[in-house]
């Protein structure tokens, strides 16, 4: 049975993120034994360094496209580039929303579909941030088989910016979508240990979290 603490990746992306809080979140991530550590492109060889010199096995993630999606691919791509070059294993890529609604799913597809072949050449796996507060549930099935026909690894629910975080009914969705062949991530307003036992059990296998470490603690103390 997998550790609780690695079901997190233990989350900092606001704008007004100091050095100091962000080694703050990485100092907190390595001791609690999160999945990994998810921090904006200027902060991934920072916390790689760190987590290397610590010795610890929490990844470090970063996002790509945040939080609008809207950046061109060429642009995407070489801000993963950047990223993979300083140390990340993982990448959250936020898909382009605004193709999506319109429709336009073989450019939603090419775009990941080129992106995660750069990090799967690296040795990296991708994450794609749908943003299910922005779509139907007939485009949050086509966005997550979008996703697969591409290549991903993981599809993920939001931001963390946008109207609303990640949903039970949404997490859901996702799963039914995916099957095993994907693992789905939630993230946004995911602030309790009820939150999270939520999310795991309607088939969520990471929760994206800026309250990680009160949550982990929560759960430690049901086992006491």
């Amino acid at each position: 049975m997998k550790k609780f603490s690695k079901y997190f990746d233990h989350t900092l992306l606001k704008p007004d993120a100091a050095p100091s809080d962000v080694l703050k979140l990485v100092t907190e991530a390595i001791r609690y034994d999160c999945a990994s550590i998810c921090v904006n492109g200027s902060y991934v060889r920072s916390a790689r360094r760190f987590r290397d010199a610590s010795g610890s096995d929490v990844k470090i993630c970063a996002v790509a496209g945040f939080p609008l999606g809207a950046i061109a691919t060429n642009a995407k791509a070489y801000e993963v580039q950047l990223a993979l070059e300083d140390g990340a294993e993982e990448i959250d890529l936020v898909m382009n929303i605004g193709q999506a609604k319109a429709g336009n799913w073989a450019y939603v597809e090419d775009e990941i579909y080129a992106i995660g072949e750069m990090c799967h050449e690296d040795g990296a796996i991708i994450k794609v941030i749908i943003e299910t507060c922005l779509l139907t549930n007939d485009e949050i099935v086509k966005a997550c088989q979008s996703a697969e026909a591409a290549g991903a690894d993981f599809v993920k629910t939001s931001t963390g910016f946008g109207a609303s975080g990640a949903k039970v009914e949404d997490v859901e969705l996702m799963k039914q979508t995916v099957g095993d062949r994907l693992q789905v991530k939630a993230s946004g307003g995911i602030r309790t240990l009820d939150d999270a036992k939520a999310m795991l059990a309607a088939g969520a296998d990471r929760l994206g979290c800026s309250a990680s470490v009160e949550i982990i603690e929560a759960f430690e103390e049901t086992q006491d």
